[in-house]
């Protein structure tokens, strides 16, 4: 009898010709690319350093893009943003020790929003591995040590024949839900030395499906046919797995209202009857799901920020439909599906029966008349006026990214993605200089469409030497820097714990000045002229920066009240 796994393709005349006639002048670092190459890269985005040359080398000699960000942490981001829009695991290339380690922030936040990221970075010498203290320029005693607790997993490659496979085990492990960062290490002088290998062709890193149990999802469907008051929250998982048609059909067969998170944002459609938007951190949203007998929660862990800083305690039925193991029931009791939301959506659609409530709609409207009426006492008009502006000015399809500044709170709750994954922010781990690189990264992904990125005077310190990134590969990139003077956030936080804020007011730069001396046009806006200056940079091609001074206020957090 013959199996499938016994069955072994033979190489072709020419296939052995090559492999025993290896081009000369390669290395280690030629694996490394053509790799990349077989497993369909196409870019890849990161610094050159003192034990990388090898990869670097092998880069010229290659068809992979490269581009070049100036600090590590950008290049992160970059990537991030990339692997978000593309879908594909976005090759990052680091260097040992400093290098490394400035990108375990951009880390973080991939890891936090499972968007899909291959760092590959070079290590001191084999030598100089195994925790000894040799004295390697960069030497860490455990460089991977410090990313096995950010990254989803870590490989090693210490020879070079051991460099294709490691690079397909973590190419599969990016890739496989939930998406994640991952970490592969390969030694200087693995990369550097002369390599008489054949050539990477094709390689098979098929990323593993995470299908629903069906005992699972048959309660669900009769769970949720059966409810009165079903509702749903669906979160980052729905956008990143494609399933937000899916999530329609099945919130329009059981007429149940639609919540989405802040990483969810664009999942269900802004303007549908069953729409509660994304006020998750408003009690009247709040109330209204908390009061739901059956609660499906697709795609989010109901965090802090999905949760109204986890003051949220439904007291139906919950049902949680989540690819991350360790999301799964950790905030709230229920019955918990692990699976790919697209799979769990499509069992459920094939087995639930259709339900009526023509109250539903209604009850939505109610919700957002009381959310509308929260808003407009608190005299928050000029808040409204710039995200409108914002709105209005960004064309439809074109994705924004947001760092973690005023103006991107407001957009958790009150922006019209107009489309799921159109609308990204720094809300998974919550740390600053998200904004701009990221939508570097997004444009290197689909140079079709302008991309917006957002950032306070603050976060865009942490930035701005990207604008010589932009300059360089001009990207079409319109920032909006929201220049307040201060970090606004962090203001009204301390204003709000101690009466007082304390050292938010950092000295700033004239970002118009600064970005023209990159050679990136700018421009000093106002909330009235705002919607035209935008507008207008993002319909001419380049990067483009707008800078608005302005200090914008938070709406008043329920959660206290």
């Amino acid at each position: 009898m013959t199996h499938d796994h016994d069955l072994v393709l033979r190489p072709t005349a020419a296939q052995t010709e090559a492999a025993l006639n290896p081009p000369p002048g390669r290395n280690g670092g030629d694996l490394v690319v053509e790799t990349l190459a077989g497993l369909g890269a196409t870019t890849v985005f990161g610094l050159p350093g003192r034990h990388a040359p090898g990869v670097f080398d092998a880069l010229r000699r290659s068809d992979l893009r490269y581009i070049g960000l100036r600090v590590e942490n950008n290049a992160g981001f970059a990537a991030d943003a990339y692997g978000r829009i593309t879908g594909e695991a976005a090759p990052l290339l680091l260097s040992a020790g400093p290098g490394a380690l400035t990108s375990l922030a951009a880390l973080q936040e991939s890891a936090a929003a499972s968007a899909p990221v291959l760092a590959i970075c070079s290590q001191v010498p084999t030598a100089g591995l195994g925790g000894g203290r040799h004295g390697y320029l960069h030497e860490l005693p455990d460089q991977s040590a410090a990313f096995r607790g950010v990254v989803k997993s870590v490989h090693t490659a210490r020879t070079q024949s051991q460099i294709p496979s490691v690079i397909a085990a973590a190419w599969q492990s990016a890739l496989t839900v939930p998406h994640g960062p991952v970490w592969v290490e390969i030694p200087q002088d693995v990369l550097l030395a002369e390599t008489t290998l054949p050539v990477v062709t094709a390689m098979d890193a098929t990323p593993d499906e995470l299908p629903p149990r069906p005992e699972l999802t048959a309660l669900a469907a009769h769970l949720l046919a059966n409810a009165a008051r079903p509702a749903i929250v669906a979160g980052g998982g729905v956008v990143r797995s494609d399933a937000s048609g899916k999530l329609r059909q099945l919130a329009e067969r059981i007429q149940a209202p639609v919540a989405t998170t802040p990483g969810g944002k664009g999942a269900f459609p802004w303007t549908h009857p069953l729409s509660l938007r994304s006020w998750l951190q408003d009690r009247h949203t709040t109330d209204f799901l908390e009061d739901a007998d059956v609660l499906l929660v697709v795609g989010s862990g109901l965090g802090e920020l999905s949760s109204d800083r986890h003051t949220f305690k439904p007291r139906g039925r919950v049902i949680q439909i989540e690819a991350d193991l360790g999301k799964l029931e950790s905030n709230h009791p229920g019955l918990g599906i692990h699976a790919d939301a697209r799979l769990a959506l499509q069992a459920l659609l094939e087995t639930v029966e259709p339900r009526e409530d023509a109250a539903a709609p209604e009850r939505v409207r109610g919700v957002l008349d009381r959310v509308r009426e929260r808003i407009a006492a608190q005299e928050l008009a000029l808040e409204q006026q710039v995200l409108t502006a914002v709105r209005r000015a960004l064309p439809t399809g074109s994705p924004s990214f947001w760092d973690m500044t005023t103006l991107a709170y407001w957009a958790w709750s009150a922006f019209d993605a107009m489309g799921p994954n159109h609308l990204h922010s720094a809300q998974g781990a919550g740390g600053l200089g998200y904004g701009f690189p990221a939508a570097l990264g997004a444009a290197v992904a689909d140079p079709t469409r302008p991309v917006l990125a957002v950032s306070g005077d603050g976060g865009a310190l942490y930035s701005v030497a990207e604008l010589a990134t932009a300059r360089q590969y001009d990207l079409d990139v319109t920032w909006l820097i929201v220049d307040d003077g201060d970090h606004g956030i962090l203001r009204e936080y301390m204003t709000d714990a101690s009466g007082e804020p304390t050292a938010t007011e950092p000295t700033r730069p004239d970002y118009v000045a600064l970005a023209e001396s990159f050679g990136v046009p700018g421009v000093r806006t106002s909330p009235e002229t705002l919607e035209q200056d935008l507008a207008k940079a993002l319909s001419t091609p380049g990067p483009q920066v707008v800078v608005l001074p302005a200090v914008l206020r938070m709406f008043a957090p329920t959660h206290l009240d």
